[in-house]
């Protein structure tokens, strides 16, 4: 018995090439969008004091790490 694997990639189309630059911008703005609300969200952290930190379950050292957690994958 013969086995036959067939890699048959999409057709490119010239709407998908004349797209992508357009496609690639958006998502450098959508990028620095979040990380400007992310470092905004930091720096709110970091102005509060260690009491209103400790009452959210945070101490200084973990701020970047809480705010960043879902793109660091933890």
């Amino acid at each position: 018995m013969a086995n036959t694997a067939l890699n048959i990639t999409a057709p490119v189309s010239i709407l998908s090439i004349l797209s992508a630059p357009f496609v690639a911008l958006g998502n450098a703005l959508i990028a620095m969008g979040e990380a400007s609300s992310r470092t905004e969200e930091v720096q709110l952290l970091q102005s509060l004091t260690d009491e209103e930190l400790a009452a959210r379950g945070l101490k200084r050292d973990e701020i970047v790490r809480h705010v960043f957690a879902d793109k660091m994958g933890m």
